[in-house]
This record gives C-alpha cells, sequence and structure tokens, in this order.
C-alpha cells in the first residue's frame, strides 16, 4: 500500500507582525497632523487576542480603524482574521470599538469544511483535529484539487495550508 499524503488546514496569525502593524498604526496616529491631537488611541492586548479603539467620535475612529487596516496588509496579515465589533458609547462623546482577533478553526467552521470536501466526492480522509484539520490522501492531486477548492470558498477567515508531505 501506498503512503498517504497530508496537510492541514490551519487559521494562524502571526502575533509578532500584529505587534509590529500595531506600532506603526500608534505611531502614525501620534504624527499624522489629523489624528496628532484628536485624543484617538489604541491598544493591544496580546493575551486576550483584542485591539481596541477609543476616538472622540465615529468618523475619528474609523479613521484610526483604516489606519490600522493598511499596516496589517502591508505586514501580510489577512483583515479576516480581524473581527470588529460595533463601536460602543464611552464616556462624553468619546466611542471605543473592539477587535478579536481570530486564530484557530471552531468546531462549527472545522465541520463544514469537513461537509464541504466530503461533498466535492474526491478520494481524501478529513480528521478534525483540536483548531486543525488533517487531509489526507493516496493522490496528491486530490489534496492539490482540496486546496484548490478551499481556497476558493469563503469561511470568514483566513486559511493556511501547511505540513503538506
Amino acid at each position: 500500500m501506498a503512503k498517504d499524503s497530508s496537510f492541514d488546514v490551519v487559521s494562524t496569525v502571526d502575533m509578532q507582525e500584529l505587534d509590529n502593524a500595531f506600532q506603526q498604526a500608534k505611531r502614525e496616529l501620534s504624527q499624522r497632523y489629523d489624528l496628532k491631537d484628536s485624543g484617538a488611541e489604541i491598544s493591544l492586548d496580546k493575551g486576550g487576542r483584542k485591539i481596541t479603539v477609543s476616538a472622540p467620535s465615529d468618523f475619528v475612529a474609523k479613521q484610526v480603524t483604516d489606519v490600522l487596516a493598511s499596516k496589517l496588509i502591508r505586514r501580510g496579515i489577512d483583515l479576516a482574521s480581524v473581527k470588529w465589533g460595533d463601536p460602543v458609547p464611552a464616556a462624553g462623546q468619546s466611542v471605543r470599538q473592539t477587535a478579536d482577533i481570530i486564530e484557530g478553526i471552531d468546531k462549527e467552521t472545522a465541520s463544514a469544511i469537513n461537509k464541504d470536501i466530503k461533498a466535492q466526492k474526491l478520494k481524501v480522509k478529513v480528521t478534525i483535529e483540536g483548531d486543525k484539520l488533517r487531509v489526507s490522501s493516496a493522490s496528491k492531486d486530490a489534496l492539490q484539487d482540496v486546496i484548490a477548492f478551499l481556497k476558493g470558498k469563503d469561511y470568514g477567515q483566513p486559511l493556511q495550508y501547511v505540513n503538506y508531505r
């Protein structure tokens, strides 16, 4: 029997690159003439995987999130891995907006991916292992077909394909 080939489907965020993008956005906030004295602030909680934007108005908060988004894109972080919540009124006229950093594939998404792969009728075996999926098959062509199929689908978070062997 031929040795099965496999790969893992994961959803990860490089926290060092995220921190670098955050620091660049923070620096731009302190230097940009229209945001310098606006009272807008951003903070990053690495442990809780949260980004918080505090601003005096919705408009300024939107500008700050746009600055941060441009830095994330430049650093190679997919914006789908950052889920922004609705702006919440804070003290005075200010607003606060938080974002969760999505990492790992939850059970519902994993089962949806599994179901979609099985619907393709390819000769592959999918196993859910915690927050990742392992796809294995005797045929490397079938594995490449699965990768191409998954790249065409949107599951609300970025997917990476690692450990291809």
